[in-house]
């Protein structure tokens, strides 16, 4: 049972292997040192029994949403082929390939037996995956397949693990109604994330045009939607994990992002930013927690069946080199057909080199998903019919976990050095194009308001006329000879002090004024750039935050400004 004490020794740990990592230069994966610690936790007396349903429906949503977020739409659609096939496609022949060549490496268990042990290693771990990789210079294209691939095929591997459990426990299986099931299954989670995302940016938007915008309270509401969204879809016996993907889709889509206040967007970054940390790092000191046990349950099976421990680990290393083997064929079955499609079409196509390959296949690392589906098989314990040699699943699924992890962390490091820099950097590019556009819409508005009339109070004398005159000439001269600067300089951010408070209260004014509606047109330039496609939703989401985080600045500038001059 969780208690306080434990739960706050857990978020210690989560502090301390951020320490460790940073010590050890970050040459060792953090994933790897939360596990460690998790180990040497349980190993201390720290136990805590794992409710798979509970720790897919608490920990899966907000991260599947959070990752999701963080795909770029355009990218998404351009490697839809390839991310379909290695999360969907792939999932599937995994499962039965690999199901097939464990009953041939251990024929004591039965098939369908295999097949529920394939499909439980079939799907990749998202959080691991992520983990990983961070910080590491991965190409752009391989970083996006990765993320693309492990937002979808979780939910692949838990159907293909629900049928094949099922045909263990029953001997009853159609292939036929397998494949109805599983469309219905993928297509209604997708249905069910879709609208409930839908209904929440209606009502997202009513509220707002009502004046019920506050922030604290909309950031709430959206932390609870991807959990509204994975139990409304499995209640229904539709993928919860699907929901949550697709409604974050739909949430990015509908615009909810945009139509939000200044204050609401920072807070929530803040916050969707230590939930993933926070979330992440608790799935990985769960799995070290749960290795002790493991270990004697391992040690129990081989006193059991009397073998040597060496032939159990040889089994978890021909088991993983059989699902590495497989992934790598797919990844190059995927590789040829985008070929052969490029070839078609007459379209430039990007070859994946064999370094690159090789990553792909060794950054399909399993996780806390295979562990929570394996543990889930049933125990026999309330009456229900157990699970064919469960222990034996259980056990080998967790040791290619570790090994997984262990391989995965030495070898994609490896595979960076002979993986060619990106020549040109393509989201640089749009980025630097997109404060050009930027700060030329700024200018833009500097100039027109050259020649506009400064809108304010009536001056009561030729002398106050004349003042105000000059102020704005002189503002505007400051502002356009700035945002000259940053444009030749094309990322440069200088800051921007006011000018003496005490003896210019009004030229403060007036340039807090006319850079708000420098924002206002800088933010309509970027839609329009979003809108035809020259810039990504992830740069807009970066350019966002910077403007947002000015706009916070010119506020609170502006509310230090005594009322009267």
């Amino acid at each position: 049972m969780l208690t306080i004490e434990f739960i706050l020794l857990l978020l210690l740990l989560t502090a301390v292997s951020s320490l460790i990592t940073l010590r050890f230069r970050q040459k060792v994966p953090q994933p790897v040192i939360l596990i460690v610690l998790g180990v040497c936790a349980g190993l201390a007396g720290m136990h805590v029994q794992l409710h798979p349903e509970l720790f897919m429906f608490v920990f899966l949503p907000p991260l599947l949403f959070a990752d999701a977020f963080r795909m770029p739409l355009r990218e998404f659609g351009e490697l839809r082929g390839p991310i379909l096939f290695l999360a969907f496609g792939l999932v599937v022949l995994s499962t039965l390939l690999c199901g097939y060549a464990i009953h041939w490496i251990l024929p004591v268990m039965s098939l369908p037996v295999c097949f529920t042990l394939s499909a439980a290693l079939s799907p990749t771990d998202t959080v691991a995956v992520s983990s990983l990789i961070k910080g590491r210079r991965v190409p752009t294209r391989l970083l996006q397949l990765l993320s693309g691939e492990a937002l979808f095929n979780d939910a692949s591997g838990l159907v293909c693990f629900r049928f094949a459990m099922a045909d263990a426990l029953t001997g009853e299986f159609s292939y036929q109604q397998a494949f109805g099931t599983f469309l219905l299954v993928a297509f209604g989670g997708l249905a069910i994330g879709g609208l409930v995302a839908w209904v929440a940016a209606r009502l997202n938007k009513m509220l707002t045009r009502s004046g019920y915008d506050e922030t604290q309270s909309q950031i709430v509401l959206v932390l609870l939607l991807p959990f509204l969204m994975y139990a409304l879809a499995e209640s229904m016996g539709c993928s919860g994990i699907l929901a949550a993907v697709a409604g974050c889709m739909v949430v990015k889509l509908s615009g909810i992002v945009e139509d939000a206040s200044t204050s609401t967007r920072l807070q929530s970054a803040t916050v969707w930013t230590m939930v993933s940390y926070v979330f992440n790092a608790l799935i990985f000191l769960f799995l070290g927690l749960q290795l002790p046990s493991l270990l004697q349950s391992a040690h129990t099976l081989v006193l059991a069946q009397h073998v040597g421990m060496w032939r159990f680990g040889l089994l978890v290393v021909q088991i993983y080199g059989i699902m590495l083997g497989m992934r790598f064929i797919g990844i190059w079955l995927s590789i040829t057909c985008r070929w052969a499609a490029a070839r078609i079409k007459h379209i430039p196509f990007a070859a994946t080199g064999f370094a690159a390959s090789l990553l792909l296949s060794f950054a399909g690392v399993r996780g806390a998903v295979t562990l929570a589906a394996v543990l889930s098989l049933p125990t026999g314990e309330d009456g229900t019919m157990p699970f064919p040699t469960r222990e034996a699943v259980v056990v080998i699924a967790a040791g290619v976990i570790v090994l997984s992890l262990l391989v995965a962390s030495v070898i994609i490091p490896l595979c960076l050095k002979f993986i060619p820099a990106e020549l040109v950097d393509k989201n640089a590019q749009e980025e630097n194009l997109a404060r050009q556009r930027l700060l030329r819409a700024a200018l833009d508005l500097l100039r027109k308001a050259e020649t506009t009339p400064a809108i304010e109070t009536p001056p009561e004398t030729d002398e106050d006329k004349a003042a105000i005159e000059a102020a704005r000439v002189e503002v505007i001269a400051r502002l356009t000879k700035l945002y000259q600067t940053r444009l030749e300089q094309e990322d440069a951010t200088p800051r921007i002090a006011l000018a003496d408070r005490r003896n210019a209260i009004r030229h403060a004014r007036m340039e807090l004024a006319l850079r708000l509606q420098i924002l206002r047109a800088e933010r309509q330039t970027m839609r329009e750039l979003v809108a035809h496609q020259d810039i990504n939703d992830q740069t807009e989401w970066k350019l966002q935050q910077e403007l947002d985080y000015e706009e916070e600045v010119i506020h609170a500038l502006a509310q230090r400004l005594p009322k009267e001059v």
